[in-house]
């Protein structure tokens, strides 16, 4: 996929929580950029506004104020109404893709159905839908496991199946909440590493939300929130 200019840009978002002398700003006037292709380190204290600033970008709540772009089309304005997307629940299915610290895999589809779930309520035939959760899980080296229960697939695997299912409607974003927190050094790193491919294969920009010591350092670019402000770091940017 072809993306001119910024995956995704944030300009002064905020969110408030509550009003009058209870009001407490989860976020404070955030400002982001992340380019397509890019893997970008979002970390902070408990409590210090990543959820939030994830939650936001992924539509599930609100802003209160603000502007958020994803490739360059606004989906929240603050100053245009809000929301610029009449159905968000397409937003989130066509064009943000979701990782979570556990893989959430329907228990009841194998491997590939896993994956093709998602374009085919995206509208595409089972045929291109399998066909695409194929190629993905080939290049996730899961291949061999297309046809496997998700109670047969080791954790990793799962994984995997999650990362591609993230992949499936070849969103211009994904957003990662604490992706490698249940894992060993050595399939955290895998993990990054194979984050970073599909980044680059795909052209995807992915937030990567941790307190994962581990992976920090493989980071080139972190923002670190602090109190509800972003900071912008330049991170050691390790090979995995």
């Amino acid at each position: 996929m072809s993306v001119i200019g910024p995956a995704i840009r944030i300009e002064g978002l905020t969110k408030r929580y509550g009003s009058g002398d209870t009001a407490v700003d989860a976020l404070r006037n955030v400002d982001m950029s992340i380019d397509p292709g890019e893997v970008v380190g979002l970390i902070g204290p408990s409590g210090s506004g990543k959820s939030t600033l994830l939650k936001c970008l992924g539509a599930v709540i609100e802003p209160t104020k603000g502007k958020i772009s994803l490739s360059g089309q606004p989906i929240y304005d603050s100053d245009a109404g809000g929301w610029q997307s009449r159905d968000l629940h397409a937003l989130r299915r066509d064009r943000i893709g979701f990782i979570f610290q556990a893989p959430y895999l329907i228990p009841f589809l194998n491997a590939t159905d896993n994956v093709a779930l998602l374009p085919m309520l995206a509208g595409n035939s089972n045929a291109s839908a399998r066909q695409r959760a194929g190629e993905l899980l080939q290049a996730l080296q899961v291949a061999h496991r297309a046809s496997a229960a998700v109670s047969q697939l080791s954790g990793g695997e799962q994984q995997r199946i999650a990362i591609a299912r993230a992949l499936a409607n070849q969103p211009p974003v994904i957003l990662a909440d604490e992706p490698t927190a249940p894992l060993d050094s050595e399939r955290a790193l895998n993990v990054i590493h194979i984050l970073n491919q599909m980044a680059q294969q795909y052209q995807t920009a992915i937030i990567i939300v941790t307190h994962d010591e581990k992976i920090i350092p493989t980071f080139k670019r972190l923002y670190r929130i602090v109190d509800g402000r972003t900071h912008e770091e330049a991170g050691e940017g390790r090979v995995v």
